[in-house]
């Protein structure tokens, strides 16, 4: 696969072998041993192969979702704590050829199939278990993700999102031209969006992008969330709405989330009021965004000018429309 955002993931992986790349339960795993085990999966992936990961967040996760993406295979989300007999049912239907999980995910959720491939990973300094199933030829599609959805409007769904999707969404509209990092950044983000989210998806990928290490926490915690912000000190952090409540509720004070410039949120309405009184409490502005998962991103959104520009004209709004966004308003009728 020779796409920009798969290129750029490849560069990326190589800049400085021994910087620090993510942090996981108080242990940082640097950029070698991230490179290594995203490539043994990669070798593993025929390209343009649909590839299931049973997708948690730890760093092995992260490494299967980015060798599918070095092979130029589509990586199909499959979300192992929806219930075991669903998740059971849902990979019966789905029929991958390869099948990528936690060894306890693979053994209590895989459904044999000689024809089936199955990759159980463990911690990136443990070289996964391959079983390779029958070999096959396929066609690229060009969809990096098959993303499932949060089913907020019916039963989750999965919809296609291609390798242009993403590298707009991460990179910009003009992402076959923009230059790669030459350096692994010295800020640190921190995760807490589940990889099996677009939002978990996306806030990874554009860590890789920009060369930024990141903490990546097994879910939003809030003291264990509090913890990384006090130690790293990111300019942005992104909260979605009910996370965004905890903190604003919490014992937190301003002193706690010093460094933080901007928090961003999506995934779900957030009022005015709220927005309003995290800014009070902390002194740091909510930037609101809209997006979905079928966009592959956002098509709206507060930046910090617009907000010190506008948010007292146009409070409440989802802000402005991104770059190479078409939106349209259509009346109820």
């Amino acid at each position: 696969m020779n796409h920009p955002m798969s290129r750029r993931i490849a560069e990326v992986l190589e800049l400085d072998p021994s910087a620090r790349a993510i942090e996981y339960q108080d242990h940082w795993h640097n950029w070698a041993e991230l490179s290594a085990a995203s490539r043994t999966v990669a070798d593993a992936v025929a390209p343009g192969a649909d590839v299931g990961i049973l997708l948690r967040n730890t760093p092995s996760h992260v490494a299967a979702l980015l060798g599918v993406l070095l092979s130029g295979g589509t990586a199909v989300t499959i979300n192992p704590a929806r219930g075991d007999e669903r998740t059971r049912t849902d990979i019966t239907s789905l029929n991958l050829p390869m099948l990528i999980g936690s060894a306890d995910d693979i053994d209590r959720l895989a459904v044999s199939a000689d024809s089936t491939s199955v990759v159980s990973i463990a911690d990136l300094r443990t070289a996964p278990d391959i079983r390779m199933g029958r070999s096959a030829s396929h066609a690229s599609t060009g969809v990096a993700v098959r993303m499932l959805t949060s089913g907020t409007t019916g039963p989750p769904k999965r919809v296609d999102l291609s390798y242009d999707m993403l590298a707009v969404s991460v990179v910009g509209a003009d992402f076959a031209n923009a230059p790669a990092p030459t350096a692994i950044t010295g800020s640190v983000a921190v995760i807490n969006a589940p990889l099996v989210h677009i939002g978990g998806i996306y806030r990874v990928l554009q860590c890789f992008a920009e060369a930024r290490p990141f903490v990546l926490l097994p879910r939003f915690e809030l003291q264990a969330w509090a913890d990384a912000v006090r130690r790293h000190r990111p300019k942005a952090v992104s909260l979605v709405p009910a996370a965004l409540r905890t903190v604003l509720h919490s014992d937190l004070g301003p002193a706690d989330l010093a460094g933080i410039r901007v928090v961003t949120s999506g995934t779900a309405p957030l009022s005015a009021d709220d927005a309003d009184a995290f800014n009070e409490k902390f002194g740091i502005p909510v930037l609101t965004s809209y997006a979905a998962t079928e966009f592959g991103g956002g098509v709206a959104g507060w930046s910090l000018a617009d907000h010190r520009r506008y948010w007292s004209a146009k409070r409440g709004s989802v802000g402005r429309a991104s770059l190479g966004a078409r939106l349209r308003v259509v009346s109820e009728a």
